[in-house]
């Protein structure tokens, strides 16, 4: 367009120069042939037949013919309606306006392109995490994205915000005396040899610390009451002042295991039968261990069992990031945000793989 508006300028100004010689009477002569000529091909094209402009010839129509009064516009002889001549002169300037004071780009900021990668890499890398698991690696490293940013950005290249992954309501949390209760259970899984081990795992309700208390394949009193001991030591150690302790009517917690906390200062609590919401966070817990190390690791035998606990006891405390405690990491405080993430040009994400690349860990480069 702008090509074809200097080219119409560029040859009307050779023409208006060629007009600088000429008398008015050879002017006057030229604009009656010109009107007659008008009046003849109005009277062959007919009423019915609308003659076409190009943008170009509107452009240049309105600013040669614009600076004329009404009244001198009205007794022109133009293919065009005099009035249509000024409307093309108000869409001009419409334009313009429009070009000149363009507003200001509203609500949020776009999100920087490098982050953009991130999110894909880690859901690529991961596909079992949905956008409030990513997020929450996010706020790991130190990243502030909003959860719905990071929603909507696996929802433009198609891939599920929540794979996988049913929403669940916690009718009981019991958060007012989170500071005060443990909670325990059994958790069963079979080793390629074929024998079932029975793990017996205990975490805190107020920081979501996980203690794995040890394995077994025969869980009696004497080996149960063993390490409800060890327990007792650590968490005074530890300086937790817990008061309750939550667990079900399994049959292999002895009666020796409540005296023994009761020594200690705490109270056992039973939960309902077939009721496992009465300790959700345990079983919450539970199912996270399945999902995210038991149900993708072949455990050869009772050893290899002990060390991916121990492994996943580390990375969960540590590093896993949680909803309840603000994307924070039991014995790991809130992650700084980095103060002016727009401006950052490449992140330099590192990737320590544990059990062989089943747990994640990402970190920034030194």
């Amino acid at each position: 367009m702008l090509l074809r508006l200097a080219y119409l300028t560029v040859t009307n100004a050779f023409a208006a120069l060629r007009l600088l010689p000429m008398s008015d009477r050879d002017k006057d002569a030229e604009i009656l042939a010109l009107r007659h000529q008008v009046m003849v091909l109005e009277r062959q094209l007919g009423a019915n037949v609308r003659v076409r402009f190009t943008p170009e010839d509107r452009l240049f129509l309105a600013a040669l013919l614009t600076s004329l009064p009404r009244a001198v516009l009205r007794q022109l002889r133009l293919v065009v309606r005099p009035d249509t001549v000024l409307r093309w002169h108000r869409e001009l300037v419409k334009q313009e306006h429009a070009r000149t004071c363009r507003p200001k780009r509203r609500g949020r900021p776009p999100t920087v392109h490098s982050i953009r990668t991130l999110i894909l890499r880690l859901v690529h890398e991961n596909p079992s995490w949905g956008y409030r698991r990513v997020h929450g690696e996010l706020t790991t490293l130190g990243l502030k994205v909003a959860p719905s940013t990071v929603w909507e950005i696996l929802q433009q290249e198609g891939i599920d915000p929540a794979p996988e992954r049913a929403s669940t309501t916690w009718a009981n949390f019991l958060r007012s005396q989170a500071d005060a209760l443990l909670a325990c259970d059994f958790i069963e899984t079979i080793t390629l040899s074929g024998q079932r081990q029975y793990i017996l795992a205990v975490i805190e309700h107020a920081n979501r610390r996980v203690r794995v208390l040890g394995t077994t394949a025969n869980p009696t009193a004497v080996w149960v009451t063993q390490a409800i001991k060890n327990l007792v030591m650590d968490l005074e150690d530890a300086g937790c002042r817990a008061r309750f302790l939550i667990r079900d009517r399994d049959g292999k917690f002895p009666a020796l295991m409540d005296e023994i906390l009761a020594e200690a200062g705490m109270q056992t609590v039973l939960t309902g039968i077939r009721m496992p919401r009465m300790n959700s966070i345990m079983e919450r817990w539970v199912q996270t261990c399945r999902r995210e190390l038991l149900d993708r690791c072949l455990l050869w035998n009772e050893r290899h069992l002990r060390h991916a606990l121990g492994e996943y006891e580390h990375f969960y405390n540590a590093h896993r990031a949680h909803q309840a405690l603000d994307q924070a990491a039991p014995l790991r405080a809130v992650p700084i945000p980095i103060a002016e993430p727009a401006r950052i040009i490449d992140l330099n994400i590192r990737r320590r793989d544990r059990l062989g690349g089943i747990l994640r860990e990402y970190s920034h480069a030194a």
